[in-house]
C-alpha cells in the first residue's frame, strides 16, 4: 500500500513513512493510493469475530507490506486489553432503530484512545526497527492529547509536545494531560484558540529544517494511523446490527473531521452506509457549508462541547480531494484561498458529491442539556456534550424523512460523561463520576507551560526541552 498527499506534490510514501511523517511535506495529508474493498461476502465472514480480530481484518490492507500479521495481531490485542469493556466499542439502544456507540472504555475515556492505544504501539514497532527517535508534536481541543500522552509516556523513542487552548477544556480534560509526570512528556497551554493551536504544529512541520532536525511526527487525525484505526469500529458496530444485509447509518459529532471520515473510508471498502450525519455545536462551519455550499469561516465560540470548537477543520481536505477526482493541484488552490480569504465555494459538482452523502445539523448549548436531560429521563444512561449533538443530529435526520424507517441509525458517544462533569450536573442534576483509577485525578499535580501564540516562543520551547532532555 502506498500513500499520496492531497496536495499533489508530496512524494508517495509506505506505510511506516507516513505514519511517522504525519503531514505531508506540500501541507496536504496522506490518503491511501486505491481504497481496499470488501465484498458483501467478505463483510459477513467477520460475523461473530472480536473487536481485535475485525480490526485485523480490516487495517490488514494499510499496512501489507510494512507490518507482519503476527507482529499487527499483537500489538492490536495489546492495544484493546486496556479497555474496561470486553465489546471494547459496547452498542446500547436508545430507542426503535436508534443505537448508541460507547467509544469512552479507553484509558482515558474517549473514542481518542480506540486509535492512540494502537497508534503508540505502531511508533515502537517502526521506531525499534529503523533505530530512530522521533518528537511527537500536536494540537489537542481536549481528548486527543490525554490519550496520546497515554499512549507515549515513558517510551524512551518518543518526545511528546502537546499544545492545548488555555482555559478551552475541561478541568478533566486538563489535569489528564497535565498530571502526568512521565520526563518525555512536555504539556503547553497555548494562549488563543484549537484553530491556532492546529496552526501551530501546521507551522512547525512547515519549517523543514526544524521538522528534519528534531525529526517531528504528529498523532492528531492529521495522521493516517489516527483515521486507519478509527475505521474498525464502524464494521463492528454496523456488523452487529447485520450489516452488509441491514441499511445502517451513522450519526457522529464532529469537529476536526477526523472521526467522521474514518466513517467514510469505511464506506469506499465496501461497508454499506446510507448517510453520514455531522453533528455540530455553535461552531458549525461545516453544516452550514452542507446548508449554502459555501466554506466560511467565523470565530471560535467557546460552548460545552469544547472538543469541536473548532472553525479549520483539517480531515475534511481528505473528503475536498475525492470530490475533486483526486487533483491535488486543484485542492492545493482552494484550500490557500480558504486560508487566505476565510471563504471559499469549492462549486457546485463538489457541493453534490458530498450532499450526496453528507448531512449537517447544529445544536447549542441550549439545546444539548436538553437533550442531556431527556435522554436521562427516557433511558437512565448520562451523556457528554458532544455524544448529546451526535444524538440530537441523528434524531433531526431521522425526523427529515431522508432515511429509510428501517435503516439502524448508530449515533456515536464519543467521550464519558464524568469527562464534563459541570455539563452534565446541570443538564441532570446528577455529577457524574470518574471510574475508581481516576477518583484522584483533581488531586494530582500539574505540570504545563504557558506560552503565546508566538511560532518564535513554541520553537525556543521545543529547543531547549530537547536539549534539556539529551544532556538529562
Amino acid at each position: 500500500m502506498r500513500y499520496i498527499s492531497t496536495r499533489g506534490a508530496a512524494p508517495d510514501l509506505s506505510f511506516e513513512q507516513v505514519l511517522l511523517a504525519g503531514l505531508a511535506r506540500d501541507g496536504g495529508l496522506y490518503v491511501p493510493e486505491t481504497w481496499p474493498k470488501f465484498s458483501k461476502s467478505d463483510i459477513r465472514a467477520m460475523r461473530g469475530l472480536s473487536y481485535s480480530e475485525v480490526a485485523l481484518e480490516v487495517m490488514r490492507p494499510y499496512v501489507a507490506g510494512a507490518i507482519s500479521d503476527a507482529d499487527f495481531k499483537a500489538m492490536i490485542d495489546a492495544a484493546y486489553a486496556s479497555f474496561g469493556h470486553p465489546a471494547v466499542v459496547p452498542l446500547k439502544q436508545l430507542d426503535h432503530g436508534m443505537f448508541l456507540a460507547e467509544l469512552f472504555h479507553g484509558p482515558t475515556l474517549a473514542f481518542k484512545d480506540c486509535a492512540l492505544q494502537l497508534v503508540g504501539r505502531l511508533f515502537d514497532h517502526v521506531l525499534a526497527k529503523r533505530g530512530e527517535k522521533v518528537t511527537i508534536v500536536g494540537a489537542t481541543s481536549g481528548d486527543t492529547g490525554s490519550a496520546a500522552i497515554e499512549a507515549c509516556r515513558d517510551r524512551e523513542a518518543i518526545e511528546v509536545f502537546i499544545l492545548h487552548p488555555k482555559g478551552r477544556v475541561s478541568d478533566v480534560q486538563r489535569k489528564q494531560m497535565t498530571s502526568v509526570m512521565a520526563p518525555n512528556i512536555h504539556n503547553i497551554a497555548l494562549e488563543g484558540t484549537f484553530d491556532d493551536c492546529q496552526d501551530m504544529v501546521k507551522a512547525l512541520f512547515a519549517d523543514e529544517a526544524l521538522r528534519d532536525r528534531y525529526n517531528l511526527s504528529a498523532v492528531n487525525s492529521i495522521n493516517w494511523a489516527r483515521i486507519m484505526a478509527q475505521i474498525v469500529y464502524y464494521f463492528t458496530t454496523a456488523l452487529t446490527l447485520g450489516a452488509p444485509d441491514r441499511k445502517i447509518a451513522f450519526a457522529v459529532p464532529t469537529g476536526n473531521f477526523g472521526n467522521v471520515f474514518a466513517a467514510y473510508c469505511a464506506y469506499q471498502m465496501g461497508l454499506p452506509i446510507e448517510r453520514f450525519i455531522i453533528g455540530s455545536n455553535a461552531n458549525d462551519i461545516l453544516t452550514r457549508y452542507m446548508d449554502t455550499g459555501r466554506m466560511e469561516m467565523n470565530d471560535v465560540t467557546a460552548t460545552l462541547s469544547p472538543s469541536m470548537d473548532i472553525q479549520i477543520s483539517s480531515n475534511f481536505e481528505r473528503l475536498l480531494f475525492d470530490s475533486y477526482k483526486r487533483d491535488g493541484a486543484k485542492v492545493a488552490k482552494a484550500m490557500d484561498t480558504f486560508r487566505a480569504k476565510r471563504s471559499v465555494d469549492f462549486g457546485k459538482s463538489r457541493w453534490t458529491f458530498i450532499r450526496k452523502m453528507f448531512d449537517g445539523y447544529r445544536l447549542g448549548d441550549n439545546g444539548t442539556k436538553e437533550v442531556i436531560s431527556a435522554i436521562h429521563k427516557m433511558t437512565g444512561e448520562l451523556i457528554d456534550p458532544h455524544s448529546a449533538v451526535g444524538i440530537e443530529a441523528a434524531g433531526r435526520a431521522r425526523l427529515s424523512g431522508e432515511l429509510d424507517p428501517d435503516t439502524a441509525l448508530i449515533a456515536m458517544a464519543t467521550a464519558h460523561p464524568a469527562k464534563f462533569p459541570k455539563a452534565v450536573e446541570e443538564a441532570t442534576g446528577i455529577y457524574p463520576n470518574l471510574p475508581p483509577r481516576l477518583a484522584d485525578l483533581m488531586d494530582r499535580p500539574e505540570k504545563c507551560d504557558l506560552l503565546p501564540n508566538d511560532i518564535g516562543a513554541v520553537k525556543a520551547y521545543l529547543a531547549t526541552r530537547l536539549a534539556q532532555r539529551k544532556a538529562a
